[in-house]
């Protein structure tokens, strides 16, 4: 159940400010983003990325098409996004394979592993970007414990993605998202 003052161990008041951002290994920039602190549960974090939000330092730069909610789990090497339908938005929940997130205040940073889980609206699972992780662990010099422990948090993301555990259900992302509407003063 969404704690949005932040009671169950949230970090900020929801509506505050807050910076996300990626890095790839060795410090280079991927991408990152201005959000929004909704609150906490026990699956950690919530942030709040409002449709037109830009999203930029990686590859390309883009907007959000949707309101969409991140989660920022507080023990795990990922982060997991969760979008609304859109005609521009192909998945309905995105999964970074990442370094344990580390929060500095009101900025949220993780490395990128390259690894994703991806879940499409009509419930198809795939793992992308599989030959980007192999070359990057040759080319960025992943050490075997952080390959290792990049394959086994992925693994274990796809069995939870698949088995339907709570912490990858659309019920989960439902009541942040009604906190975000709340934020955005469309309530």
């Amino acid at each position: 159940m969404p704690d949005p003052a932040g009671r169950s161990g949230g970090r900020l008041p929801a509506g505050h400010p807050v910076r996300g951002r990626y890095t790839k290994w060795g410090g280079r920039r991927h991408h990152g983003a201005d959000l929004v602190y909704l609150g906490a549960d026990e699956h950690g974090d919530w942030l709040g990325d409002p449709a037109g939000n830009a999203w930029s330092g990686g590859p390309k730069e883009f907007r959000s098409v949707t309101d969409n909610v991140l989660l920022v789990p507080r023990d795990r090497g990922m982060t997991a996004m969760f979008y609304q339908p859109h005609p521009e938005q192909a998945f309905e929940l995105y999964v970074d394979i990442t370094t344990r997130p580390v929060w500095e205040g009101d900025l949220v940073t993780a490395v990128d592993l390259d690894l994703d889980v991806i879940r499409h609206f009509d419930g198809t699972v795939l793992v992308d970007d599989e030959d980007e992780f192999a070359e990057h662990r040759v080319t960025l010099g992943y050490p075997d414990e952080v390959a290792a422990g990049a394959v086994a948090e992925c693994d274990r993301v796809v069995a939870e993605v698949t088995s339907g555990a709570a912490t990858f259900a659309t019920s989960t992302a439902a009541p942040w998202r009604r906190v975000l509407d709340g934020v955005l003063g469309r309530s």
